[in-house]
């Protein structure tokens, strides 16, 4: 994977070499996911919490 940085953003990694900046990256990356995963499966809970009174919106929230 390829990230396009700002010239000023590169220059203060540089000065902390010392950071394996691409385990700051991989770190990122898979606390939004998991995020974006947890947010899905509360659409989820809240769809099946209301499914026996509307069962067509329920429907609709579980394919989201």
């Amino acid at each position: 994977m390829t990230l396009a940085l700002s010239d000023e953003l590169h220059s203060g990694m540089k000065k902390h070499s010392d950071i394996k900046w691409a385990e700051v990256a991989r770190k990122a990356f898979y606390k939004k996911l998991s995020e974006l995963e947890n947010e899905k499966d509360e659409w989820r809970k809240y769809a099946l919490k209301h499914a026996l009174k509307n069962w067509d919106e329920a429907d609709e929230l579980i394919r989201y």
